[in-house]
C-alpha cells in the first residue's frame, strides 16, 4: 500500500469516526469524500459500513444509559423491514434519483429548521409515523446507504432533546447499517480486501469516535442541534452535487 493511500485511509477513518462519535451518524459523509480519492466505490462503500459499525459500537457503552429505548423501537422495526426491500430495489431503481430527491429534501428542511426560532414538538402520527419514517430510512439504507437523513430530520421535527435524538441516530443507524453489511456480505458483495482495509482504518476510527464522544458530552442541546442541522445541510449539498454530476 502506497504511503499516500495509507495516510488518506487513516485520515478518513479519523474524520469519519470523529463525526460518528460526535453526532451518532455521518461516517460516510466525512470518510467517503476522502477515501474515494484512493479507493474505488466497490471497496470504499463496504469499508464505510464496517467503520460505521465499529465507531458506533465503541461509543455505545458510554451513552447507553442516556438513551430512551421507548422512542427507538418503532424506528428499528420499520428500518429492519425496509432494508431488504431497499436491497431488492437496487437492480431496478435508480439510486441517483433517490439521492437527488433526498438531497433537495435535506437542504430545504435543514435550512427551514435552522431559521425557525420557535422550538418544534410535532406529535403527529405517534409511533406509527415513527415506524413509517424508519421504514423509509431502511429502504433508502438498503438502496443507497442513506439510512440516516429521514429519521434524523424527523427527530428534530419531533423536538426531542439531545440524548433522545442521539439514541435515535446511533441505534437506528447502527442496526440498519449492520444489517446491510451482513446482507451484502452474504450476497458476496464484500471483497476480502475490504477486511484488510478495515484493519488498517481500525485505529483511526476508534480514536476519532472517542474524541467525538468527548465533545458530544460537552455540548448543550442547542449546540448539538445546530451541528446536526449543519451536517444534514452538508449531506444534502453533497448528494445534490453528486447526483447532478452523475446525471
Amino acid at each position: 500500500m502506497e504511503t499516500l493511500t495509507y495516510a488518506l485511509l487513516l485520515f478518513g477513518a479519523l474524520a469519519g469516526g470523529f463525526v460518528s462519535g460526535l453526532a451518532g451518524f455521518g461516517t460516510a459523509l466525512m470518510a467517503l469524500g476522502i477515501w474515494l480519492y484512493v479507493l474505488p466505490p466497490s471497496l470504499a462503500v463496504p469499508l464505510v459500513l464496517i467503520c460505521s459499525v465499529i465507531a458506533q459500537t465503541s461509543t455505545l457503552p458510554s451513552m447507553w444509559k442516556s438513551f430512551d429505548l421507548s422512542l427507538v423501537w418503532p424506528f428499528l422495526i420499520g428500518g429492519l423491514i425496509g432494508v431488504p426491500l431497499g436491497i431488492m430495489m437496487v437492480a431496478s431503481a435508480d439510486p441517483k434519483v433517490f439521492k437527488l430527491s433526498i438531497g433537495v429534501l435535506l437542504l430545504i428542511f435543514s435550512s427551514a429548521l435552522y431559521l425557525n426560532k420557535r422550538p418544534l414538538a410535532v406529535k403527529f402520527g405517534g409511533r406509527i409515523a415513527d415506524g413509517a419514517i424508519g421504514f423509509a430510512g431502511g429502504i433508502l439504507g438498503g438502496l443507497a446507504g442513506l439510512s440516516g437523513p429521514l429519521p434524523i430530520l424527523w427527530a428534530n421535527i419531533r423536538g426531542w432533546n439531545k440524548h433522545e435524538r442521539r439514541g435515535i441516530f446511533q441505534l437506528f443507524n447502527f442496526t440498519v447499517l449492520a444489517t446491510a453489511l451482513v446482507l451484502q456480505t452474504a450476497s458476496g458483495l464484500v471483497a476480502f480486501k475490504v477486511v484488510w482495509l478495515a484493519a488498517v482504518a481500525f485505529p483511526g476510527t476508534l480514536i476519532g469516535a472517542w474524541a467525538g464522544a468527548r465533545v458530544y458530552h460537552a455540548l448543550s442541546d442547542k449546540h448539538f442541534g445546530d451541528i446536526v442541522l449543519g451536517l444534514l445541510f452538508l449531506s444534502g449539498l453533497t448528494l445534490v452535487w453528486n447526483s447532478i454530476g452523475a446525471l
